[in-house]
C-alpha cells in the first residue's frame, strides 16, 4: 500500500475503533479518502482485554473504511498506549574511526539501533527511541549532524517503553483481523502530528489528548519531544461517576454527558432539568444540569491535576509558551479550556486535526479523531523520509562477489583494497 502512497492509521481506542485512509494530495495535505467506525467493546484503559471482540471491531471499521475509500486495506500503522507506557532520557555514544568522513545517517542509525539494546526491566520493550540533540566531539545542541566532521558523536534521547505483552496482543489483534501491523506509534506522539504547529513544539507546548480510558500527554519545547505520559483516567471514569451519582444506566449517562454535560457548574443554571425515561414502566427521572456538571467537573479535576503533576515534574513548566492543547473525545466537554487555564494558569486550546488536511471528510475533523489522523500523518512521513534517505547500509550476510568480477564500490574497498593497504603489493609472500 505504501507503493500506493495510501496509508492507514488504526485506531485501537478504549471507546472507538476508527479506521482512516489518507494520501498526500497535489497540495502537500493530507487527503483523508474514507473513514470507518466501530463500538470497541474488548478494549479497556487503552489496553486489550479480550482479542477475539477487538478482532470483531477492527473488522468492521476497516470493512467501513474499504467501503468508502474504495481501497483494499491490507497495511496499517496502529497507535499504543495504556497506563504502563514509560519514558525516559538516556545518552548514546559511538566512536567514528575516520574524521575525515562525515557523520551520515547510518552514525544516526547505529546509535538508535544501540538504544533498543538497552536492558529493561522484566516484561517491557523499547517501542520509540527519539533522539533530542546530538553532541559531537563535545560540542552541544546541534540538532541535526550530518554533513558534520567528527570523532565521537553522542546522542540525547528519550526513550518510550511499554509491556511486551500489550504490544503483542495488539500484534495478535490485527493479524486475527487479517491485516499487516507496519508501524507500532504511541498515540499521543500521532496526536501531536495531527493537532500542533511547528511554532507550537518550537515556543514549548503540552498535547493532552482525553479519549475513553486514558489520558495522553506530549511536551515539546524547542521543537523537540521532552516528556510523554498516559494517565490511568478518561472519559468513560466520568461517565461511570454520572451513572453511580444519578443512579441511572450507562447508555443514559454518556447521552447526558455528550448532550448536557459541562465542565464548570457555575455556568449552569439551577432551574435546568433534564427529564430520563424510566426502566420498565417506571418513573422518569429528573436530574439537574447543575448536578450534572458538578459530578463532571470533580472528576475533570483529578484529571488535570494529574496532568499538571507530569507538566510540573517535567521541568518544563515555566518553558511552556503556548501553554496546552487539549484533544481527544473529552475535548468536546463544554468550558473545558476554562476550567483548564483555571487550574494549570497556562493558555488552553482545543486541538482540531485540521491543520494538515486538505478538503472534504468534515467527520474526520473532530478532536477524537486526531490519533487516527495523525497516525496517518505520521505514516506517510515515514514513507517519504525512507524515499529521501534509502538504506545504504550492505547486507553483511550477503555473498561477497569473487575479486575479478567485484564492483568498485564499499565493500570491494573494505575487504580488497583495504588488504592492499596493509599488506602491500609485493604478493602473498611478504604477507606471509
Amino acid at each position: 500500500m505504501e507503493h500506493t502512497g495510501i496509508i492507514v492509521g488504526l485506531d485501537i481506542g478504549t471507546t472507538k475503533i476508527a479506521a482512516i485512509v489518507g494520501r498526500r494530495n497535489e497540495f502537500g495535505k493530507v487527503e483523508i479518502l474514507g473513514m470507518g467506525r466501530s463500538e470497541s467493546l474488548g478494549v479497556m484503559r487503552g489496553m486489550v482485554a479480550n482479542i477475539e471482540k477487538t478482532v470483531t471491531s477492527i473488522r468492521e471499521a476497516v470493512a467501513e473504511a474499504e467501503a468508502k475509500s474504495g481501497v483494499e486495506i491490507s497495511d496499517v500503522h496502529v497507535g499504543i498506549a495504556g497506563q504502563h507506557i514509560k519514558s525516559m532520557q538516556h545518552r548514546g555514544m559511538i566512536t567514528r574511526h575516520d574524521i575525515k568522513d562525515e557523520i551520515s545517517q547510518k552514525d544516526i542509525n547505529s546509535i538508535i539501533d544501540d538504544m533498543y539494546k538497552l536492558a529493561m526491566p522484566p516484561g517491557e520493550e523499547i517501542i520509540h527511541v527519539i533522539p533530542q540533540e546530538f553532541i559531537v566531539d563535545n560540542e552541544q545542541g546541534i540538532k541535526d549532524p550530518i554533513g558534520m566532521s567528527g570523532i565521537r558523536l553522542e546522542a540525547n534521547c528519550h526513550i518510550i517503553t511499554g509491556l511486551i505483552t500489550a504490544a503483542n496482543n495488539i500484534h495478535k489483534c490485527v493479524i486475527k483481523a487479517g491485516l499487516k501491523t507496519v508501524d507500532l506509534i504511541l498515540e499521543p506522539l500521532a496526536s501531536a502530528e495531527a493537532v500542533l504547529t511547528e511554532e507550537e513544539k518550537e515556543a514549548g507546548v503540552v498535547l493532552v489528548d482525553i479519549g475513553g480510558g486514558t489520558t495522553d500527554l506530549a511536551i515539546f519545547q524547542d521543537g523537540i519531544i521532552r516528556h510523554t505520559a498516559v494517565i490511568p483516567f478518561g472519559g468513560n471514569v466520568i461517565t461511570e461517576d454520572i451513572k453511580e451519582g444519578c443512579s441511572i444506566i450507562r447508555n443514559q449517562a454518556e447521552l447526558l454527558k455528550v448532550k448536557f454535560g459541562s465542565a464548570l457548574s457555575k455556568q449552569m443554571k439551577d432551574n435546568e432539568i433534564v427529564s430520563i425515561p424510566g426502566l420498565r414502566g417506571r418513573e422518569p427521572k429528573e436530574i439537574s444540569v447543575k448536578n450534572l456538571a458538578s459530578i463532571i467537573q470533580a472528576r475533570m479535576e483529578e484529571i488535570i491535576e494529574n496532568v499538571y503533576y507530569e507538566i510540573k515534574s517535567s521541568g518544563f513548566e515555566k518553558k511552556l509558551i503556548a501553554g496546552i492543547v487539549i484533544t481527544g473525545g473529552g475535548a468536546q466537554l463544554k468550558h473545558i479550556t476554562q476550567l483548564v487555564e483555571y487550574i494549570t494558569g497556562m493558555d488552553t486550546r482545543i486541538g482540531y486535526p485540521n491543520e494538515h488536511l486538505g478538503k472534504g471528510m468534515d467527520e474526520v475533523k473532530s478532536p477524537m479523531y486526531a490519533t487516527g489522523v495523525g497516525l496517518v500523518i505520521k505514516g506517510l512521513l515515514d514513507v517519504e523520509k525512507k524515499r529521501r534517505r534509502p538504506n545504504t547500509i550492505p547486507d553483511i550476510n550477503a555473498e561477497i562477489p569473487a575479486p575479478e568480477t567485484a564492483p568498485k564500490g564499499r565493500w570491494f574497498d573494505i575487504f580488497f583494497k583495504g588488504g592492499k593497504e596493509i599488506f602491500g603489493d609485493e604478493g602473498e609472500d611478504q604477507r606471509l
